[in-house]
């Protein structure tokens, strides 16, 4: 079997050739934690074994951060290993750092120049490039299948060399100045112990050093500092301009620049910007489009597969049977109203993948990063909290890329607040009873709600017990480019088939649950022949007064909550099988919460936006907290549960008591004492500021400024 490893910096192609070389379907992205640990495929090629593992995007051997450290240490640890050094053919420039850096390790090296994009704003002169390295270069579009066996044809013949014991040697002479002229690089050679590093790799291990790499330093327990780390970087570069002029004709634009940058990183418009995209996408997924489908599909449900099957059961059980009722509220009821929600799913990634692939979130992660440093975050937490609006449990993973272990917890802390798309369901359904095209305007301010309040919750983290280190951040605006309707097919059907895969196992199992809980008895006696109250709904009652004051009390939105643990999408379908919905409708489950004979109803629109709020910022789903468990601890995962639930509470309660406020007495009188109120603060905060200044001034009896 023939080992590679697959190498080179954040956003030249590198998964996606893993994806063409291997025939899987990574993610492909545009920010950090993308690629969080090395992933391996075996695959055949010409009658060959071939295996390959795509480690993280890194810039140069010494690693930054946790995902840098875990190619780094992986690529010192398999030094005999082939890597494929991929390389974006309108950057060179800048990638062949990193190539520099793997030919003084001495590793074996195909260099595969991927032409990302496709108007051609270079030529590359391969031979020249070839013989300038002494390395293997194979000019390639990443995407395409058949150009990638230019590339296993290398490996192949590399391979074969290796074999017959040809030996690895690269010209490497542009660090002679500092091995002539640097008293520290000659003085390393009695600090390194040579029983830890072989003879051909002293070179590599000595310029390590001088560059300053902790880890490095620390396998030979040096502590001070050679801050030669310019020198190096400049006898790098200077080699890398050498092969650039003698290689390379470049024309056009620069890489990563575009007019679209004048308009989407200004300062004044960046963040309407975004909010209006996101406002668009939004729209586009909950009403427009998202709702016409979600309605074509539950129309073809319930004329297709619901009355047919209920029927069937009906004439062969009796329709009053516990089996007509079971498929009835929990299978068809409970898993069908979630099931409708697909269309808008699958909207709701196509629009995440199409401003991902445009290049355009890496602009967002910049927008952020002066933002979020201010309240202990960097802009890899951008990446983070951005994937939490897809599912919190796979955005959370993606914060161990952190060095910082502070930041680290911040950032898995604050995922839970984003709104999942597990969420959203909640929105549409309960909103659009009592909003209904308005109620855009009450989600959109949901998702804002849970980004301010894990803003304003990360300041007092970071001004407590959770101060952050100054990280580093290096950031790469990738060109602005068209989606690849393949990519995107892709991706979107690996969402749709997780989404289908949860409804048709969790949801479908924990639906039966919560059925069997609210239709027997403690005595295990069927409610629905008059025996007695549920299970459910005995647990509920002891639960709902601790709801009153939030403007919801019912036994069966408290059930629903306890249900939403393990999913938050069961929430929906809980409701719709406690208030005995036949049809796995959205307007059917609407219609019976707005009456009060139901088991869970809705008294006014502030109760009602109380109980969003709280499903917003309350306890995260199972999967979530198993996932926080692994990354931050047990500690702070409780801590953070925690606060989760006191912050929802609080939050909920504030809001309906607003809310109720604006019903009663209307919205004009609310305004002014609240503004009366703000006032009021104001001068008292200006009063105490004078009588501050006046009491500590030195200066008070000259000046005249306090008088």
């Amino acid at each position: 079997m023939i080992n590679v490893n697959l190498v080179g910096n954040p956003n030249t192609g590198k998964t996606t050739l893993f994806n063409s070389l291997t025939g899987a379907h990574e993610h492909v992205g545009n920010w950090h934690g993308v690629t969080v640990e090395e992933k391996a495929r075996i695959y055949k090629y010409n009658g060959q074994e071939i295996r390959i593992v795509d480690l993280p995007g890194i810039y140069s051997l010494t690693a930054l951060s946790y995902e840098e450290k875990v190619a780094v240490d992986y690529i010192l640890s398999h030094k005999d290993t082939i890597v494929v050094n991929i390389c974006d053919a309108s950057n060179l420039q800048r990638n062949l750092y990193l190539t520099l850096g793997l030919m003084e390790l001495g590793v074996p090296i195909v260099l595969a120049v991927n032409q990302i994009d496709k108007r051609k704003n270079c030529k590359i002169d391969f031979k020249k490039l070839e013989e300038l390295l002494n390395i293997k270069v194979v000019y390639l579009n990443a995407g395409d299948k058949k150009e990638v066996r230019k590339l296993n044809d290398a490996i192949i013949e590399l391979n074969s060399k290796l074999k017959n014991n040809y030996i690895v040697k690269y010209n490497i002479n542009y660090f002679d100045k500092i091995k002539k002229n640097n008293e520290k690089f000659n003085k390393l050679d009695k600090i390194i112990d040579k029983n830890i590093v072989k003879n051909e790799d002293l070179l590599f291990y000595k310029i390590k050093i001088l560059e300053d790499d902790e880890n490095v330093k620390s396998l030979f327990n040096i502590k001070n500092n050679f801050d030669c780390v310019e020198e190096v970087a400049i006898c790098r570069y200077s080699k890398i301009e050498e092969i650039i002029k003698s290689c390379v004709s470049a024309s056009g634009k620069v890489y990563g620049q575009s007019k679209l940058d004048s308009i989407f990183l200004n300062r004044f418009l960046a963040l309407p910007i975004f909010l209006l995209l996101l406002a668009g996408c939004f729209y586009l997924t909950f009403f427009s489009i998202g709702s016409y489908l979600s309605d074509g599909l539950d129309y073809l449900l319930q004329k297709f597969i619901a009355s047919p099957l209920i029927n069937l059961l009906s004439h062969n059980f009796g329709s009053e049977s516990f089996v007509v009722s079971l498929f009835q509220e929990a299978i068809i009821g409970g898993v069908g109203s979630i099931l409708t929600f697909l269309p808008q799913v699958a909207l709701l990634f196509f629009f995440l993948s199409l401003l991902e692939d445009s290049g355009y979130l890496s602009r967002v992660a910049f927008v952020f990063e002066d933002v979020l440093g201010k309240v202990g975050l960097s802009g890899k937490s951008v990446y983070t909290l951005l994937m939490g609006f897809g599912c919190s449990t796979t955005a959370v993973l993606t914060a161990r890329n952190m060095e910082d272990k502070n930041s680290k917890i911040k950032t898995g802390l604050l995922t839970p607040y984003m709104s999942c798309s597990a969420k959203f369901p909640i929105y549409a359904v309960l909103g659009g009873a009592f909003f209904g095209a308005n109620n855009i305007f009450v989600i959109i301010g949901l998702y804002l709600l849970g980004v301010v309040i894990a803003v304003a919750l990360s300041y007092v983290l970071e001004k407590t017990v959770l101060k952050s280190k100054e990280q580093s951040f290096i950031l790469e605006f990738p060109p602005y480019r068209m989606m690849s309707f393949k990519r995107t097919f892709e991706m979107l059907w690996l969402n749709v088939k997780l989404f289908i895969t949860r409804v048709g196992t969790l949801i479908l199992a924990m639906n039966i649950v919560v059925w069997v809980l609210s239709n027997f008895t403690f005595t295990l006696k069927f409610v629905g022949v008059g025996e007695g109250v549920s299970i459910l709904e005995t647990i509920g009652k002891i639960l709902s007064p601790m709801f009153i004051p939030l403007g919801f009390n019912s036994w069966g939105l408290a059930s629903a909550l306890i249900a939403g643990l393990v999913a938050k999408e069961i929430i929906v379908s809980s409701i719709a099988m406690f208030n005995g919905v036949e049809e796995a409708s959205i307007e059917s489950i609407q219609s019976s919460i707005v009456l009060s004979t139901s088991a869970v109803y809705f008294s006014s629109p502030s109760s009602v936006i109380s109980f969003l709020v709280f499903c917003l910022l309350y306890f995260p789903c199972i999967a979530t907290t198993s996932v926080l468990l692994k990354e931050i601890g047990k500690k702070w995962t409780f801590i953070g549960i925690l606060i989760e639930f006191l912050i929802a509470y609080l939050t909920a309660f504030f809001i309906y008591t607003l809310g109720r406020c604006f019903e009663v007495f209307g919205f004009i009188k609310v305004l002014l004492v609240i503004s009366l109120i703000l006032i009021l603060i104001l001068s008292i905060r200006r009063i105490y500021k004078i009588f501050k200044k006046k009491k500590f001034c030195p200066y008070q009896d000259k000046c005249g400024r306090c008088k």
